[in-house]
């Protein structure tokens, strides 16, 4: 098997993805480059054998407007469609 030098990049992160690498390394027993540099061959097999349409982004930006408006949905719900109905099966009773 042929080996290849390894090359060094850098890279700004955010204080808590910095925590969640140190965390997993930690608890894995595996040193930080090895959990980025795989990590990177995951998500980067995934954009290339993966339609583009079932990549799921880590972070969604919304506008101030769509903010409101999903703020406004939470606050007074719609009464659900007949359709959402029928999908989503007969009301049941929680026992507590």
């Amino acid at each position: 098997m042929a080996t290849t030098a390894d090359t060094q990049i850098s890279a700004f992160i955010s204080s808590s993805t910095k925590e969640l690498v140190e965390k997993y390394a930690d608890a894995h027993g595996v040193k930080k480059g090895h959990l980025v540099e795989e990590a990177l061959l995951h998500h980067l097999q995934a954009l290339r054998d993966l339609p583009a349409d079932v990549i799921i982004p880590p972070r969604v930006g919304v506008s101030k407007a769509s903010l409101e408006l999903v703020a406004e949905r939470i606050a007074k719900p719609r009464r659900p469609t007949e359709a959402m109905r029928d999908l989503m099966g007969p009301a049941k009773k929680r026992s507590r």
